[in-house]
């Protein structure tokens, strides 16, 4: 490691302190309604962050975040309540005598949702990965709507359409960005390796890739499974968040939310899916007034559900006709531009496009 990859490794990690600290102290600071808003934006940090591993680093275009989310909040909430709670809430039909008195710490039952997704995602993966473009697409919705087909009748495990009730409730703003942090950090460190430029190679022409000897297949499964992980681990986390989850909270159109934010940060761009996600939790919650009746200069409004996705669906539209890079396109926060802009010069001129 020479003197200036130290200095930007000696760098990132007083940001990555910084920022745990401003956590901290916003923690104490901020109201209950701010820091729910901001434990939102990370799960869609995450969960745009594992989108863009599978569609805009190796160009699988899939639709199934939303079953793998799912997995992770059932797994997370099954292990997490407690088993006065699950007494009560399982009358239809009696929780497996097996998960009864099961009662989890927090963080390891986030990692056995992950876990769980992951292994799921591998599954789906093997076979549907075999295929391409629009019929990768169709497939992987199919496994989504499927996953939450079986979670809504295994009645003894799930709860079934009644879903799961008095989950733990966690609100700390340092577990949500924890994760977010060390997601990010790890598919940073991915993509910045022999794996990531493999997924961008298959992304860019599988059959020059496979000409120059990558696997093509186990490239894509590997990519895809380690999306479906962090999938899982938002869907924990926001099980925790919401402390109530049925499966309607999962249908394909979830996907379609996590895709807008994906696109509008810039697919090929990890900070611009932090970035997007943040944007798009912030407005969800400002644009709240559209959906409200209002008087509009004397012209009575009444509100209309959903009109906050319409706008949003809108947005995207004007995105992908008049700025189809996003708003970071392929480009990526770095340390030369900032080393460069102080006079320091690094041995490695990168591109300001370029993650170093």
């Amino acid at each position: 490691m020479d003197k200036h990859a130290k200095l930007k490794f000696i760098l990132t990690l007083l940001v990555v302190l910084v920022s745990f600290g401003a956590l901290y102290i916003a923690q104490g600071t901020m109201n209950s309604f701010y820091i729910r808003v901001l434990n939102l934006a990370a799960i869609y940090a995450i969960l745009a962050l594992s989108l863009n591993l599978i569609l805009g680093f190796t160009g699988m275009f899939s639709l199934g975040h939303a079953g793998f989310m799912c997995i992770g909040s059932y797994v997370a909430g099954i292990l997490t309540m407690s088993p006065a709670s699950k007494e009560i809430i399982y009358f239809m039909e009696p929780i497996h005598p097996l998960l009864a008195n099961v009662q989890w710490p927090i963080l390891p039952a986030i990692l056995l949702g992950g876990i769980i997704a992951a292994l799921f995602g591998f599954m789906i993966g093997f076979p549907a990965l075999r295929l391409r473009d629009d019929y990768l697409a169709i497939a992987t919705l199919g496994f989504a709507e499927i996953i939450r087909i079986v979670v809504t009748n295994v009645i003894p495990i799930t709860n079934g359409a009644l879903g799961l009730k008095n989950i733990p409730s966690v609100d700390s703003l340092l577990v949500y960005w924890g994760c977010a942090i060390v997601t990010l950090i790890v598919l940073m460190r991915i993509i910045n390796s022999s794996w990531g430029y493999a997924f961008k190679a298959i992304r860019d022409n599988e059959i020059a890739a496979q000409a120059m000897g990558i696997n093509i297949f186990k490239h894509k499964l590997l990519s895809f499974t380690i999306g479906a992980f962090f999938a899982g681990i938002a869907g924990a986390l926001m099980a925790f968040l919401i402390t109530s989850i049925d499966p309607t909270m999962y249908r394909f159109t979830f996907t379609f939310q996590i895709l807008l934010i994906v696109v509008l940060g810039g697919m090929g761009s990890l900070s611009g899916s932090v970035v997007a996600a943040v944007i798009f939790s912030i407005l969800m919650e400002v644009l709240r007034f559209v959906e409200q009746p209002m008087n509009l200069l004397g012209l009575e409004i009444s509100g209309i559900p959903g009109m906050r996705m319409v706008i949003f669906s809108l947005g995207l539209l004007l995105i992908i006709l008049f700025y189809r890079r996003g708003l970071m396109g392929t480009n990526e926060f770095n340390w030369n531009w900032v080393l460069n802009r102080l006079g320091i010069k690094t041995s490695h001129q990168g591109k300001r496009g370029e993650a170093n």
